[in-house]
């Protein structure tokens, strides 16, 4: 009896997974360069000696090419290559709209 050398079991490659990117949420802080956002994740641990809930915050310098992202909103970013010696995360969706609040200067000779 010939065996059968076209097994599709044999030959067939699992397909390959995806790597998982962890993206975090944080609040955009400054909006003052171009293409460029500093965001505040904000979260709480314990602290390992005395037990009580500690509010941290990481800072991050985000890339945003499209500049599409505001002072005081909330963004979601992930990781990614190093753009620059402190850019290495980028923009990945503007999550909610922050207020934002224009400041009117008024000034009182004017107003005759």
């Amino acid at each position: 009896m010939p065996t059968s050398k076209t097994s599709s079991s044999s030959t067939a490659k699992a397909p390959e997974k995806a790597p998982v990117v962890s993206t975090r949420i944080g609040t955009v802080e400054s909006d003052k360069r171009d293409k460029t956002r500093t965001v505040v994740v904000a979260y709480k641990t314990m602290h390992p000696k005395y037990g009580k809930f500690v509010s941290r915050r990481t800072v991050l310098q985000v890339h945003d090419q499209s500049n599409e992202s505001k002072l005081g909103d909330t963004v979601e970013v992930k990781p990614c290559r190093p753009i620059s010696k402190t850019k290495k995360w980028t923009l990945v969706r503007v999550v909610e709209r922050g207020n934002r609040v224009e400041l009117v200067t008024t000034d009182p000779s004017a107003a005759g």
